[in-house]
C-alpha cells in the first residue's frame, strides 16, 4: 500500500482493545499521515479525551467494561466543543444491518466491519472529515 498522506495533520484516537487490530489501525493511519493515540478501553478514552481533543474518533463496538455503544453515547452528552461532535467510527465484528443501524442510532456517523481494508480505512476517514463542517 503506497501512502497518500491524506490524513496528515489529523489526531485520530483509536479505542481497540484487540493488540494486533489496534497496532495494524495505529499503524495505517500512521503510515498515511495521521497522529493516533490508542488505547484500550472506555476509560482510558476518556482519560485521554480530558487533555485531547481528536479530529477523529474510531472505536470498537465489543470493549470490555463499557462498550463502544455506551461510551459514544456518553461522548456525545458533552458539549460540542468539548469533543461531542467530534466525527466517530464504528469498528465492529459485526456486519449486519442491525449493527450497522444501532451504531448510527447511537451516535456514530459511520460504521466499518472488521478485518477492515487499509485504503478502506484511509478513505472513510478521509471522507469523514471531508464531509464535516466545522
Amino acid at each position: 500500500m503506497e501512502p497518500s498522506g491524506t490524513l496528515a495533520g489529523l489526531d485520530i484516537l483509536v479505542i481497540e482493545d484487540d493488540n494486533d487490530t489496534r497496532f495494524f489501525i495505529t499503524t495505517v493511519l500512521e503510515m498515511d499521515g495521521a497522529k493516533v493515540i490508542p488505547v484500550i478501553s472506555a476509560d482510558a478514552a476518556r482519560e485521554v479525551l480530558s487533555e485531547f481533543q481528536p479530529d477523529v474518533l474510531i472505536s470498537d463496538i465489543g470493549l470490555p467494561g463499557e462498550d463502544g455503544y455506551t461510551f459514544i453515547r456518553k461522548f456525545r452528552a458533552l458539549k460540542p466543543n468539548n469533543c461531542g461532535r467530534v466525527p466517530a467510527i464504528a469498528l465492529t465484528a459485526y456486519a449486519d444491518s442491525e449493527a450497522r443501524i444501532r451504531a448510527l442510532e447511537g451516535g456514530f456517523d459511520t460504521h466499518v466491519s472488521k478485518p477492515v481494508d487499509p485504503e478502506e480505512l484511509v478513505e472513510i476517514v478521509a471522507s469523514l472529515v471531508a464531509s464535516c463542517h466545522w
